[in-house]
């Protein structure tokens, strides 16, 4: 029997899904980040001896995987795809490799048919589209320290900003401020600036605040209701020039990541947004994940 498997190298983790050469999928599991613009090496090596001490377990030997496709956030790097197909081999991996972009397996996993357009927000944010001609376009996903904006980072980023401001006087006392303290086991802002700054303080760190902003939301405070617009605005804005280069003002747009999933004040101002704008296109979450993307694109590989 020859098995693929499928990894979605997120942000914060690695959803890894490995299937029989029919598509019947034998087991799905996670492991560490894989993304060199927001890892050391050392963790993504770690992590990739993990994935495929798990893949040759269940395979029962490496050899019997014969395709594997990675959807990674960060490979605008050029290195990174050599990087990361080398760590495959020094796991002792010697199947077919394919190394893409997360946003290219998400879209294959969101829609039953690959064409239409899909807008991502978890730590980071990203929209990707392809038409039924087969050109494509992105906005985004050129990572935390220039864009991102509408991620879980960004939002984790505002929290903070928030926190500090109320602290100065240049916005009213905000809910925020006890829930990022009571998240982050502090009581003051000069712990928090510690905490930001901290050299052990990842974008995965900052971008683990964002869950809180739905809790802000529901208490009606202005100042998180006013991060969740902006977000939806920021998330907007990716979206209009990949519909509008793309031809694709109607069909499908997929929603994925744990912004768009999980916050609903983001998610429903978006959405309000996308159906001012472009009032034929169906707006729906993703029905399927990126490592099913991934697991597909090595079945049409190995077929």
């Amino acid at each position: 029997m020859r098995y693929v498997a499928g990894m979605d190298g997120g942000g914060t983790k690695t959803a890894v899904l490995i299937a029989d050469e029919q598509g019947t999928e034998v087991h799905a599991f996670s492991s560490g980040p894989i993304n060199y613009n927001g890892q050391d090496e050392e963790s993504i090596r770690r992590s990739f001896e993990e994935m495929f001490e798990t893949i040759n377990r269940v395979c029962g030997g490496l050899d019997h995987c014969a395709e594997l496709c990675i959807g990674a956030a960060g490979v605008s790097n050029p290195a990174v795809v050599s990087r990361l197909t080398s760590l495959a081999r020094e796991c002792g991996y010697k199947g077919g490799i394919i190394v893409t972009g997360d946003h290219e397996t998400a879209l294959r996993g969101a829609l039953d048919s690959p064409h239409g357009i899909i807008l991502i927000a978890g730590t980071g944010s990203i929209c990707y589209g392809m038409n039924e001609s087969g050109v494509t376009h992105r906005a985004g996903g050129c990572g935390y320290l220039i864009d991102d904006e509408g991620s879980g980072y960004s939002i984790g980023r505002e929290l903070a900003s928030a926190v500090a401001k109320a602290n100065d006087g240049r916005i009213p006392p905000t809910a925020i401020t006890g829930l990022v303290f009571e998240r982050l086991g502090i009581n003051t802002v000069r712990e928090l600036i510690g905490f930001v700054h901290d050299k052990r303080t990842n974008k995965k760190d900052i971008a683990a605040l964002a869950p809180l902003l739905s809790e802000a939301c529901a208490l009606g405070d202005e100042a998180a209701l006013a991060i969740a617009c902006k977000s939806a605005a920021s998330l907007r804005e990716l979206v209009f020039p990949v519909a509008e280069k793309l031809g694709l003002r109607s069909g499908n747009l997929a929603l994925a990541g744990s912004v768009l999933l999980n916050n609903g004040f983001v998610r429903s101002e978006l959405i309000g947004l996308l159906k001012r704008d472009y009032p034929d296109l169906d707006v729906f979450p993703a029905k399927r994940d990126a490592a099913l993307g991934a697991v597909l694109m090595a079945l049409e590989r190995l077929r």
